[in-house]
């Protein structure tokens, strides 16, 4: 099993200041965060690509993922490449991070680069649910 699996924590988000609701206190990894659950560890990458709409301006694919997985960690060119063919979106296209049927396909095409099997399609669901409410 992944990491990300392991953590409930699908996105595989890192430590930082933020503290997201479902998030397990202290984290028992040194690296990344730990929720209670997927559905919480999804509401968090939910919540995390709104923000990065709503303070940076960042509304496609290839800006989110581009913060997101930056090249120094990541291949993100294939990462975007990815994502865009699993969800049919054009990299530049805008994105509204508040739409279901936009953001929940994304999400679960980006949870299975980060743990290398696909999302649970529930689970994805009841994170949104949860970022929505």
């Amino acid at each position: 099993m992944s990491r990300g699996i392991d953590n409930c924590n699908p996105g595989n988000i890192r430590h930082s200041k933020v503290c997201y609701q479902g998030e397990v206190q202290p984290s028992q990894d040194s690296a990344f965060k730990q929720f209670r659950t997927m559905a919480w560890g999804y509401r968090a990458m939910f919540v995390l690509l709104d923000t990065y709409h709503q303070k940076y301006g960042l509304n496609t694919i290839r800006g989110m993922i581009s913060r997101y997985a930056p090249a120094s960690e990541n291949n993100t060119e294939a990462y975007i490449a990815a994502v865009c063919d699993w969800t049919g979106l054009s990299d530049n296209e805008p994105l509204d991070t508040r739409s279901r049927r936009v953001m929940v396909p994304v999400v679960a095409a980006m949870s299975r680069i980060e743990n290398g099997t696909a999302a649970r399609c529930v689970e994805v669901e009841e994170g949104f649910d949860l970022f929505i409410s």
